[in-house]
């Protein structure tokens, strides 16, 4: 075919490229005044740009950048490109295989492991902290220009420790990247330090997507900022416990249910076999505590109940522990957190948190530690610019967890939320006063391979040598629980609240290049914020992102809460919420089995599950919060059609017999008188 010119430009030729940037191309109102973009060679595509061959294109409004080309009010800018360069695709992959190995001819091309070492986990093309240059002042505006390229385990979650970003007037602290998508990000750091600007997606942080960046005291110390706000102190702990992903098995779909010679989707998460571990797992989690002496721990309530791994009510004295990873953290605009830690767990462990201002942490981006048996104390500040923006709700959704090996104790379990909401939101309890409930959900699928346990679960649970133990790939898949708050296939209860509660949800991803999530809420809509009101009832996450969203409770009746990525509802990330119908008794959390009998298992539409549970809630009936069958509340009507019955019986014979008694005491009387007058004749 025609190829236009500048379609491809041959070794040693020259050709001017002119485009045109229309109006209507430039930045709208509500963006940066410079949107982020990118070039690159397309002679192929694929190769061109793991060659190397790829750039960032500035688009700004009229009159924002000076005669140097730099943009007006601000005083740094940085280029960002997160790609994974796979050398594999790269046209100079023979040149370098004859250049830095030691034999050429011994090298197969398609060999996994070598295949893997030429996937290139890059910031700007520079791996563990190698990329130099990233420094600015305390206070200085500063405009971060994000690019994402690759292919499609290219899923970015850039995070920047120490200090936060404004995104189109919301406040984070990263930002999630795609291949060829871009962001621009404004930042004003007012901290002094060295901290890090990393990748959260756990493959690709431990393959050295993590750099370091530098905030330098250029200019005359100002007053430091006072935390004029309450001191928030949580005793919390981290513990080993038994955690079972599928606690309530009535409703987790059978365990063998073959259909057609084929196994159930669940039978690979839930069932043991030589290869196969089960649903129960050991596992380290973060526990609050009542005081620092750490004998008693806090008492949760109801509305906590659905936390499980984000921090359950602990079940005392019972052989499985509710997997009580980090209680749900309050605090206000101007507070300080200070968390005593004690670590009663086998390995060291330390608390690290998004959003904040970590003190004690400036020197190096490092957290503390904290050894087997010691206590710690982590204290963090919350400034202004931790809270909400111009255009988020009252309160938004960071995290929490352990940092001495970032991607194992977060698999392991220490993960927890931290809520941080404008001055005047809690009362003196800590709690919200603006809403009736809210909830928090992590999404993540929980990777049981690298744990910390690993070993031990073969040993506990298997009972094989794990020197000895063969990994197969069916052990490797029914490790990999595909969860929501640690728990699946129905088996996260709590979700309960009443008609027309204002409620809040705290939406967490983590994870790895498999945590894709499509939140769906079935029956109800929500509002998020970005820079304006939307409204949906699908809100996708990945990980490193958090999202608060607002939710009016208007429907009655129990409803799926899903991700809606297929293989994950294969996998169990599903459970259900109920919204009681205003001035109706509660319902009991077991209610919801019933909502939950559409056959995971045998993989039916999903469209049948929906209709599934509008049907069954336009049919059911309730007697005293139980949910009754048609049929069932057929029998008890007609059961209190017999009682009644007999009722009116005994009253009519008792009415006779009090009549019959009557009327006996009436002629006695009689009898009497006509006695006496006798006598006195």
């Amino acid at each position: 075919g025609y190829l236009k010119p500048g379609a491809h430009v041959k070794p040693g030729e020259t050709f001017t490229y002119k485009w045109r940037v229309p109006e209507n191309g430039g930045p709208t109102e509500s963006d940066p005044p410079c949107l982020t973009y990118l070039y690159y060679s397309a002679t192929d595509a694929v190769k061109d740009t793991n060659s190397g061959l790829v750039g960032p294109l500035l688009v700004c409004r009229k009159n924002a950048l000076n005669h140097d080309g730099t943009q007006k009010g601000i005083d740094r800018e940085f280029y960002l490109l997160f790609s994974i360069f796979d050398e594999n695709d790269s046209w100079y992959l023979n040149k370098n295989i004859e250049s830095f190995t030691g034999d050429p001819t011994k090298v197969d091309e398609n060999d996994a492991d070598f295949m893997e070492s030429n996937k290139m986990h890059a910031v700007n093309g520079y791996l563990y902290g190698n990329l130099p240059g990233l420094t600015m002042c305390k206070n200085d505006k500063v405009s971060w220009h994000l690019i994402g390229l690759g292919s499609h385990y290219d899923m970015h979650g850039v995070h920047f420790q120490g200090n936060t970003i404004d995104l189109r007037g919301t406040t984070r602290d990263g930002l999630a990247l795609f291949p060829h998508l871009s962001g621009t990000a404004l930042m004003q750091p007012d901290r002094v330090g060295t901290f890090k600007v990393v990748c959260r997606t756990f493959d690709h942080f431990v393959g050295g997507m993590k750099h370091l960046y530098e905030v330098s005291s250029c200019r005359s110390p100002s007053g430091a900022q006072q935390q004029r706000g309450a001191m928030r102190v949580y005793y919390i702990a981290a513990e080993e416990v038994e955690w079972d992903y599928a606690s309530n098995k009535s409703s987790a779909p059978k365990v063998y249910n073959i259909s057609s010679y084929e196994e159930s989707y669940g039978h690979v998460f839930l069932g043991q076999a030589e290869d196969l571990i089960g649903s129960k797992y050991k596992k380290v989690v973060y526990r609050e505590y009542t005081s620092g002496n750490f004998t008693q721990r806090r008492v949760r309530t109801e509305e906590e109940e659905h936390l499980e791994i984000l921090g359950k009510k602990a079940a005392l004295n019972t052989g499985i522990s509710c997997l009580n990873s980090g209680p749900l953290l309050h605090a206000e605009v101007g507070d300080s957190v200070l968390i005593v830690f004690k670590n009663k767990a086998s390995r060291p462990y330390s608390v690290s948190a998004h959003g904040i201002e970590e003190v004690g942490c400036e020197e190096q981006p490092e957290t503390p530690i904290t050894l087997p048996g010691e206590i710690n104390t982590y204290r963090w500040n919350v400034p202004e610019r931790s809270g909400p923006g111009k255009t988020d709700p009252n309160c938004i959704t960071w995290v929490y967890y352990s940092t001495a090996n970032f991607v194992k104790d977060t698999y392991s379990g220490l993960i927890g939320p931290l809520v941080v909401c404008r001055k005047g939101t809690l009362d003196e309890r800590g709690l919200r006063k603006d809403i009736d409930r809210e909830f928090t959900l992590l999404f993540m699928v929980f990777d049981e391979n690298e744990s910390w346990y690993l070993k031990e679960n073969i040993e506990r649970y298997l009972h094989k040598n794990p020197d000895d133990f063969n990994s197969t790939k069916n052990f490797e898949e029914g490790n990999s629980m595909h969860a929501i708050n640690g728990k699946i296939y129905n088996s996260l209860l709590g979700l309960t609240m009443n008609e027309g509660d204002r409620t809040n949800w705290y939406l967490i991803g983590m994870g790895n290049e498999v945590d894709i999530h499509t939140v769906h809420f079935h029956a109800q809509t929500f509002i998020f914020k970005v820079d304006k009101d939307h409204r949906g009832d699908v809100y996708d996450l990945f990980p490193g992102t958090f999202q608060t969203v607002e939710l009016v409770a208007e429907n009655p009746g129990t409803w799926l809460l899903h991700c809606h990525v297929a293989d994950h509802i294969h996998a169990g990330m599903e459970t259900t919420y109920t919204i009681n119908k205003s001035g109706a008794v509660s319902e009991t959390s077991q209610d919801s089995e019933v909502v939950l009998q559409h056959n995971w298992m045998e993989g039916r539409d999903e469209r049948k599950r929906a209709h599934l549970c509008t049907d069954y809630d336009n049919k059911m009936g309730n007697f005293f919060s139980k949910t009754l069958s048609p049929g069932e509340a057929s029998l008890i009507l007609a059961a209190f059609v017999c009682i009644g019955l007999v009722l009116l019986s005994t009253a009519l014979i008792f009415f006779c017999f009090i009549t019959h008694q009557g009327n006996r005491i009436h002629y006695t009387a009689l009898d009497d008188k006509s006695a006496l007058l006798a006598d006195s004749l």
